[in-house]
């Protein structure tokens, strides 16, 4: 059985929904405590995320090896 790895954005709006629970205070310990744990889960596997992203971006941005510095432009232009 292959277990499912939510997206950036999901765990991403996962985790503010459970800062917003907790922030209110009004749960009893044991509650905060699953949401604290759940909380940790979801911020190592978007900060795992985002890693990898910075880690495809510099890949992509690299020539014969080297890194190479593009100055950014949108399509507006």
């Amino acid at each position: 059985m292959v277990k499912k790895v939510p997206r950036f954005e999901e765990s991403l709006a996962e985790l503010e929904q459970l800062v917003e629970r907790m922030e209110q205070g009004n749960l009893p310990l044991e509650e905060s405590l699953k949401l604290f744990e759940r909380g940790v889960q979801l911020s190592r596997a978007c900060q795992s995320a985002l890693k990898d992203a910075e880690q495809k971006v510099q890949i992509l941005l690299e020539q014969n090896g080297e890194p190479v510095l593009k100055p950014f432009t949108t399509d507006e232009s």
